[in-house]
């Protein structure tokens, strides 16, 4: 006896065989939904207005945090797409480590979400204003693609305390050979 077999599921070719690049991309493009989910300008993840307070949770969400070219932050997984609310950057850079001098000197950061970054080309600080608007300019550090960390306060001030005259007179600090202004431009 055999059985009948249901291929309403699997999308298969004109030989019967199941066309797994139909199925992965059905799956790759998941249905955009809206998360109640903020990341508050201090950090702080939430959740349908609660605090989100599992670290560990936390960072798993931060390795789906996808940042699209129109500015909007969404979680990604295979299964699903949800934009959330991001009100500065998603991440805060909460230590450093600031190795050798002058232009040989090389920093490191750590955010809140435990990624580690060096400060060089491919993970720049820029002084700029917050996304929310306001007067004063914030450093932020790219930490992976499109998505950034604001410099926590005190980790700034450990910068400052490392900073020299640079190009152009510019204050700011060295790091992989490269020169990060600390001042904005006005």
């Amino acid at each position: 006896m055999t059985k009948a077999s249901d291929t309403s599921a699997s999308p298969q070719s004109a030989s019967g065989a199941v066309d797994s690049d139909a199925a992965f991309r059905k799956l790759s493009q998941p249905v955009p939904q809206e998360f109640d989910i903020r990341i508050a300008a201090d950090g702080s993840w939430y959740h349908e207005g609660g605090l989100i307070g599992r670290p560990a949770l936390v960072r798993l969400f931060s390795t789906v945090l996808r940042r699209e070219e129109d500015g909007t932050y969404w979680l990604v997984t295979p299964v699903e797409r949800g934009r959330i609310e991001v009100e500065d950057a998603p991440f805060i850079i909460t230590g450093t480590v600031i190795e050798g001098q002058g232009e040989a000197q090389v920093i490191s950061f750590r955010t809140n979400v435990d990624d580690e970054v060096t400060l060089g080309r491919d993970h720049p600080l820029v002084m700029r204003r917050p996304a929310g608007g306001g007067e004063d300019q914030r450093p932020y550090v790219l930490v992976r693609e499109g998505l950034e960390a604001l410099v926590a306060r005190p980790v700034f001030y450990e910068l400052a305390e490392h900073s020299v005259d640079g190009p152009g007179g510019l204050f700011g600090v060295w790091s992989n050979g490269a020169f990060f202004p600390l001042e904005g431009d006005g």
